[in-house]
């Protein structure tokens, strides 16, 4: 116990250290605003977040003691982190969603999104191959390996592709990301992910909350892919495929419900979605 919690808190202070100092030197890093993006209300926020959480995961990841769970956990949420931020910044096409993104894979144009839909499960999947050890499924070792690889990559892109739904609004994807890392595993290797988790999205907190940052595809994606290598890490096959189902439903619910106008008409995840953010200041004429 005391050693998952001395993990957790090496992720956590990795996790913050990185995405507050990346943060910080926005006005450095960016004195163009060439990061700056109108968001859901129309304000100029900018786009800093997303590779200060992208970056601020990976290097709580390094602090995994296993070689073999630092690259995949490294792998998936870089690979999320880079493909996110390939789309926030050169997005081509027209195409929304993961069906349209699909659609338009099947017509053979290649976007930035349909880039993410190919690339990160990809990633997802090596992470995966690497980090699951052998367990033999219906008498074969190989069957057993192939399957298990298929249910944590996709739990891990799965996840990647959910928190970004999320993020439509100021602290959504962070509360949401929270809230699944403090009812998850704290214990073993999945201590450090979640010290991770945690101690990024203290970082960025309060600049997102306040509308002045936000996550993106960079950073959401980075984020979702760290909390499903965290399952796919010590997770039970049972899990894996109980956690991907709800992942599958959640996802094709998305094609057709919107996730905002639920969250507002529903009293209880109304409030909590509102709650510490700062109202949206009116887009500049």
């Amino acid at each position: 116990m005391i050693r998952s919690l001395v993990l957790a808190g090496v992720g956590a202070a990795a996790g913050f250290g990185v995405a507050r100092a990346l943060t910080a030197a926005r006005p450095l890093l960016d004195r163009a605003g060439r990061l700056d993006r109108p968001n859901h209300s129309g304000a100029s926020v900018s786009l800093i977040e997303g590779p200060a959480v992208a970056a601020g995961l990976a290097v709580a990841a390094l602090a995994l003691p296993r070689p073999a769970h630092r690259f995949a956990a490294v792998t998936a949420t870089a690979a999320a982190g880079v493909l996110g931020g390939i789309d926030d910044l050169m997005e081509t096409g027209s195409a929304k969603g993961l069906r349209g993104h699909l659609s338009a894979l099947a017509r053979g144009e290649v976007t930035t999104g349909g880039l993410k839909v190919l690339g990160i499960p990809a990633a997802s999947l090596l992470a995966a191959a690497v980090v699951r050890e052998p367990r033999p499924l219906a008498g074969s070792a190989v069957f057993g390996r192939c399957v298990d690889t298929v249910l944590a990559g996709g739990v891990i892109a799965g996840s990647a592709n959910l928190v970004n739904l999320l993020d439509l609004r100021p602290g959504r994807a962070l509360k949401a990301a929270g809230f699944v890392t403090v009812l998850g595993p704290l214990h073993g290797p999945a201590a450090v992910l979640s010290g991770g988790v945690l101690g990024t999205a203290a970082a960025v907190w309060g600049e997102d909350l306040a509308g002045r940052t936000m996550l993106g595809d960079t950073g959401a994606n980075a984020l979702g892919a760290a909390l499903g290598t965290r399952t796919a890490l010590q997770g039970s096959r049972g899990e894996l495929l109980g956690v991907l189902s709800l992942l599958v439903a959640l996802t094709l619910a998305s094609e057709k419900v919107s996730f905002t106008r639920v969250i507002e008409a529903t009293p209880v995840l109304r409030e909590l979605d509102a709650w510490g953010r700062t109202p949206a200041a009116p887009a500049a004429p």
